[in-house]
Formats: C-alpha cells, sequence, structure tokens
C-alpha cells in the first residue's frame, strides 16, 4: 500500500466472532496487522487469552448459540466498525441414524447465531460499517451426513444477500471457504483429520487445501472493498469444480 494512502482499518474496530482459532484468529491478527482494534469472542477463555495477548485485543466469552451471552458482548456500547462472524461447527451424521434435534444445532450455530450478533450490533455501527458471515464449500458441494450444515451455509448466502437490501448502506457479505487446515477438523482425530485432509487436497486443481491466513486476506477485501455488497466470496482452491 502506498505510504501516503490511509489505510481504511487502521483504527477500525473490528469484532471476530469465533476468534479464538482459525480463520477467526488468522483474521484478527491480520486486520490488527493494519492498525485496527480488535475484539475476539469465542466459547473458551483460556483460548480467548492465548489468542488476544499478542493483538493486545479485547475479548469476550459467548457460544454465538447463547442470545443472551452474544448481546452481553456488546452491552458496553463501545462503536463497532466491522463484524466478522465465523463460529460454527460440522457436527452431524446421516439422518436416518441421527436425531434431528441434533442436526439442528448447525442451523442454531450458523443463522439463528449470525441473527443474534447482527441485531446487538447494528446499533453501534455505522452507515459504513460492514458484516461478513462465513459459508463454506458445502452450499455447492454438499456431502452426505452434512446435510443439515449444508442447508445452514446455503442459507446463510440467502441472508446475507436479503440483509444487504434490509440494512443498506451497512454491507453484508459471505466467505465461503472450502477445505482449510484449521482446528474446524480436530475433532475427527488426528488420523482421520489428516487423511481427510490429504484426500482433499488430491482432488484439488492446485493440489493442497488452503491455510487460515489465505482466507483471511479475502475476508479483509469483503472489510475494505466498499463496493462489494451481497456478495459470496469464494475462497476454496477450485474446490465447486471438482
Amino acid at each position: 500500500m502506498n505510504p501516503t494512502t490511509h489505510d481504511p482499518l487502521q483504527d477500525a474496530h473490528v469484532v471476530v466472532f469465533g476468534g479464538a482459532t482459525g480463520i477467526g484468529l488468522a483474521t484478527a491478527t491480520a486486520a490488527h496487522a493494519r492498525g485496527a482494534r480488535v475484539t475476539l469472542v469465542g466459547r473458551t477463555p483460556a483460548k480467548l487469552a492465548i489468542a488476544a495477548a499478542p493483538l493486545g485485543a479485547r475479548t469476550a466469552v459467548a457460544d454465538i448459540t447463547d442470545r443472551r451471552a452474544v448481546e452481553a458482548v456488546f452491552a458496553k456500547g463501545d462503536p463497532i466498525d466491522h463484524l466478522v462472524i465465523t463460529a460454527g461447527t460440522l457436527g452431524g451424521g446421516p439422518l436416518a441414524v441421527s436425531d434431528p434435534d441434533v442436526l439442528l444445532a448447525a442451523l442454531q450455530e450458523r443463522i439463528a447465531g449470525s441473527l443474534y450478533a447482527i441485531k446487538a450490533a447494528l446499533p453501534l455501527m455505522p452507515p459504513t460499517g460492514s458484516i461478513v458471515l462465513t459459508g463454506g464449500q458445502l452450499s455447492d458441494r454438499p456431502a452426505a451426513g452434512l446435510s443439515v450444515v449444508a442447508a445452514a451455509v446455503r442459507g446463510i448466502e440467502a441472508l446475507a444477500q436479503a440483509l444487504a437490501l434490509e440494512l443498506k448502506p451497512i454491507r453484508v457479505n459471505v466467505i465461503a471457504p472450502g477445505f482449510v487446515d484449521t482446528p474446524l477438523f480436530d475433532g475427527l482425530g488426528e488420523a482421520a483429520r489428516s487423511g481427510l485432509l490429504a484426500q482433499a487436497a488430491q482432488t484439488l486443481p492446485g493440489g493442497r487445501i488452503g491455510q487460515a491466513d489465505e482466507v483471511a486476506q479475502a475476508i479483509l477485501l469483503l472489510l475494505v472493498n466498499s463496493y462489494m455488497n451481497g456478495e459470496v466470496l469464494h475462497v476454496d482452491g477450485g474446490g465447486r469444480l471438482v
């Protein structure tokens, strides 16, 4: 960037749900490097403390599915320039052998949680503010056993595009990652995790999976490019094509 050009993230306040690890933490780190003030929101105080220390970031403990906890994040009334929501898990299972109420947790995390956070943040956001929600490759390439997660990430796209009209001039966009090396897959166990990611890499045109910082740079583009609105930005290594 030209040193005489003002960085739009300089002194901006960026709130990141899911900010303790993975894509959320990478986004917070990249925003901080460009002069932003960052608040990390997550469920685990210990992880948040470790993530926040090198950034000098504020932290807030909240499960995004808990409306009261999410509203408490914004209770101090600090102005917010950008809201980034990366929280979400990959819980699922085949419908025939799964409790539908358990599967529906994906909608609670990704749809309801996003609504809770956006509703609470709106009074604190300027007209120049922006929101980035997280979709995913499953919207275009659904997988057996992850039907409700696929429905949730497809729903996030529709939600963002409708809110881009409803909340104008605040911008609302979606980042849609493919396979990325993050703690999202840790619940599978090390052997299954390594096998899944290695298999995914073999299918991709570039022969590798993505890194969290690569997705973070795309999120920062959505934050600072004031002409991007209602966009679904795919960062999947061409995963939608194979």
